[in-house]
C-alpha cells in the first residue's frame, strides 16, 4: 500500500521523528491515525505497510510495538452483549 494512503496525515511518520516519544503518546497518535484513515482503507494492510517502512528501521520504537499489537487485535469484538449473551445462542433463538 502507498505510504500516502496508509498515513494520510503523516501522523505515524511524525511519531517516528519525535525524540523520546513514549508508548502512551504513541497510543494516542495511533488512535488519531486510525480515525483519520479514509473509509474503506484496510487498517491491517496500512499497518503492515507502515511497519515495513518505519518499523524495520526502528524495531524498538514504541510506535512499532503499538502497531504490532494492533495487528494482533481481532477485527471484531469477541463478546456478544444483551439478551443473547445472557441466555446463550439457542435460548436467544427461541429453541
Amino acid at each position: 500500500m502507498d505510504l500516502g494512503r496508509a498515513d494520510p496525515k503523516g501522523l505515524v511518520r511524525e511519531s517516528y521523528a519525535i525524540e523520546g516519544i513514549t508508548a502512551p503518546e504513541c497510543r494516542s497518535i495511533f488512535l488519531d491515525w486510525a480515525l483519520g484513515l479514509a473509509a474503506g482503507t484496510d487498517q491491517h494492510e496500512a499497518m503492515r505497510s507502515l511497519l515495513g517502512h518505519y518499523g524495520a528501521a526502528a524495531p524498538d520504537h514504541p510506535m512499532t510495538r503499538i502497531m504490532r499489537e494492533g495487528l494482533g487485535a481481532p477485527d471484531r469484538p469477541l463478546r456478544r452483549g444483551g439478551r443473547a449473551a445472557r441466555m446463550g445462542r439457542d435460548s436467544a433463538q427461541g429453541g
